[in-house]
C-alpha cells in the first residue's frame, strides 16, 4: 500500500529550530590573575623597591666596649614596563539591528566576548610566555611595542634548570625582568624536583602557598609514588568514587595548592608566594569609540598593564621540563 502521508521531507516553509542560547566551552578562567594582587601604575615604567636582611650570625661582643661600627645596605630598585593589549570590534549597522539567536545585541555580545579574550590574552602573557621587559621603540624610529617582563624573567634565585652547557652559574635570570634563563636539557619532573625548590624558596624567606603548572605537569604529580605527599588520592566509601588528584600537596614547609593552568609554560612549574606578586595597571580596561566613516559601528578595547614581583625571592620555578 502506498504511503500518502505528507511528511516533513516534503514540507516546504518548516521554521528553522534555532535555540536562543549559544555554546561556548571555550575556557576563560585566568588562575594566575585571579590569585595575585591588583594595583595601579603611575607611569609606563613602573617601579618599586625590594630589600634584605643580613644573614643572620652568632652575634657577640665583649663586655665594656664600644659599639661596632654601623652597617647598612641600601634598598635595591627594580621596574617592569607597562604593556598595552587591545582588541577590536566592528559591527555594521544591518547586523546591529538584526534579530540574532542568543544575543539581543551584536556590539554588546563582541564586547563581551572580546573582553574575555583580553583577559586570556593578558593571563598568557604573564605566565604562558618566557620574555624580558623592553622599552619598546618610538613611532619615529622602526615602530615596536613596550614589553612587560613575563613571571619566568622574575624568578632568578630559586630557578631550578636542566643542564645547560653555559656556564650554570649565568644561566639562570637575574630576577629583575631583564632577561629570561638559558634553555637546558629536558627532564621529567620529580617528587626530589618539586620538593628542592619548595624548599631553596622557604629557605630564602618566601612561604609559597601554591604550585602553578599545565595539564601534563599536573598529571606528573598526580603520579606521583612512595611519598605521603599525594594525601588527596584516596577512595569516598560513601560515593563509592576513586579521587585520582592532588590538589593539595603537603611538604616539609606547609600545604601548597596545586593549581592547573592552561595557559601555562607547558615545560615550566611555578612554586608561588601569590602576595609576592601584583598585576598592575596604567590604564585600566576601557571601551573607546572609533571614528565612524561609514554604515558601521567600531570599538576598541583597551587595557596597559604590568606585572610587579615584590620580591623574586619568595618564589620559585621548575624550567626545562618534559611534555611528553
Amino acid at each position: 500500500m502506498a504511503n500518502t502521508t505528507f511528511e516533513t521531507y516534503g514540507t516546504v516553509g518548516i521554521r528553522e529550530d534555532l535555540a536562543d542560547i549559544i555554546y561556548n566551552i571555550a575556557p576563560t578562567d585566568t588562575p594566575f590573575m585571579s590569585n595575585v594582587g591588583k594595583g595601579s601604575a603611575s607611569g609606563t615604567y613602573h617601579e618599586w623597591q625590594t630589600d634584605d636582611l643580613s644573614a643572620a650570625t652568632d652575634n657577640k661582643v665583649a663586655e665594656g666596649v664600644a659599639a661596632p661600627a654601623a652597617e647598612s645596605s641600601a634598598t635595591t630598585r627594580v621596574g617592569n614596563y607597562t604593556q598595552i593589549a587591545t582588541k577590536t570590534v566592528s559591527v555594521s549597522g544591518s547586523n546591529e539591528v538584526a534579530d540574532a539567536a542568543g544575543r539581543a545585541s551584536q556590539m554588546a555580545y563582541q564586547l563581551a566576548k572580546k573582553g574575555m579574550e583580553l583577559k586570556r590574552d593578558m593571563e598568557k602573557t604573564l605566565v604562558g610566555t618566557d620574555k624580558a621587559q623592553s622599552a619598546g621603540v618610538a613611532a619615529t624610529g622602526t615602530q615596536a611595542p613596550r614589553e612587560l617582563g613575563s613571571v619566568t624573567s622574575w624568578i632568578g634565585t630559586n630557578c631550578l634548570q636542566g643542564a645547560v652547557i653555559a656556564d650554570p652559574a649565568t644561566a639562570a635570570p637575574t630576577g629583575n625582568g631583564t632577561d629570561i634563563a638559558v634553555a637546558g636539557t629536558s627532564r621529567d619532573l620529580t617528587s626530589d624536583l618539586l620538593n628542592e625548590v619548595i624548599e631553596d624558596v622557604w629557605t630564602s624567606g618566601g612561604n609559597p602557598s601554591m604550585i602553578m603548572c599545565g595539564a601534563f605537569q599536573k598529571s606528573k604529580i598526580t603520579g606521583f609514588t612512595g611519598n605521603t605527599n599525594t594525601a588527596r588520592k584516596f577512595t569516598d566509601a560513601e560515593s563509592k568514587k576513586f579521587i585520582n588528584a592532588v590538589d593539595v600537596y603537603v611538604s616539609d614547609y606547609g600545604e601548597l595548592n596545586v593549581v592547573p593552568n592552561r595557559l601555562m609554560l607547558n615545560d615550566t612549574l611555578l612554586v608561588l608566594q601569590p602576595d609576592m606578586w601584583s598585576v598592575d595597571t596604567y590604564r585600566d580596561f576601557q571601551t573607546k569609540d572609533l571614528a565612524v566613516t561609514g554604515d558601521f559601528e567600531s570599538k576598541q578595547l583597551l587595557v596597559e598593564y604590568t606585572l610587579t614581583s615584590k620580591n623574586e625571592a619568595a618564589s620559585g620555578a621548575i624550567r626545562d621540563l618534559s611534555v611528553s
